[in-house]
């Protein structure tokens, strides 16, 4: 079963929208609730993305980065969740210059299970993954935004700054990412 972490993202309830759509058994929580679950019944894990910084949210999704790769779970950072997994294995941040928010597109630079080509991703954010640490790898990039999509080392650890719940092309990521270790029913 795959664990839905809600960050408070205005997006969240798409995500779960599409991970029903895709058949995906999943349960979802809200950063403050994960203290009273136990995460070693999930088999994988997605961070969602937020609306606001909040020092908690920022401590306990970075404790389930850890246990996913203490624990060989693949976990999938969206837009925040993605920014957070670059923090806690060594990358940085920093605020864009202006805010993106739309469809633009992306392209893979690198063979990876969740995507390949071009593809339209749904952007939402004003910060942007500056720099990953060295165990990463780039897959993809945009125009403004060099991080696009990234994979911790040969982990099933992965990192999305754009929105995949909210873009037909991101839907097919998220179907992948969630066959990676057959949790999709369909």
């Amino acid at each position: 079963m795959l664990l839905v972490v809600d960050n408070g993202s205005v997006y969240t309830s798409s995500l779960l929208d599409c991970m029903r759509g895709l058949g995906v058994p999943f349960e979802s929580h809200a950063f403050s609730d994960v203290s009273t679950i136990d995460a070693k019944k999930y088999s994988s894990i997605i961070l969602s993305g937020r609306r606001k910084n909040n020092p908690q949210m920022n401590v306990i999704n970075s404790g389930l980065v850890r246990h996913s790769l203490d624990a060989g779970k693949p976990l999938l950072g969206i837009c925040y969740g993605a920014e957070i997994l670059a923090l806690t294995l060594g990358g940085t941040i920093k605020k864009m210059t202006s805010p993106r928010h739309g469809l633009y597109q992306v392209q893979t630079i690198k063979n990876n299970l969740l995507t390949s080509g071009k593809i339209d991703a749904f952007e939402s954010h004003s910060y942007m993954i500056s720099k990953l640490g060295p165990t990463f790898i780039q897959i993809a990039s945009s125009d403004n935004c060099q991080f696009e999509i990234f994979q911790y080392g040969d982990n099933n650890v992965f990192g999305t700054q754009f929105h995949p719940e909210m873009s037909v092309d991101g839907r097919s990521l998220l179907e992948k990412f969630s066959s990676i270790n057959g949790i999709n029913n369909t």
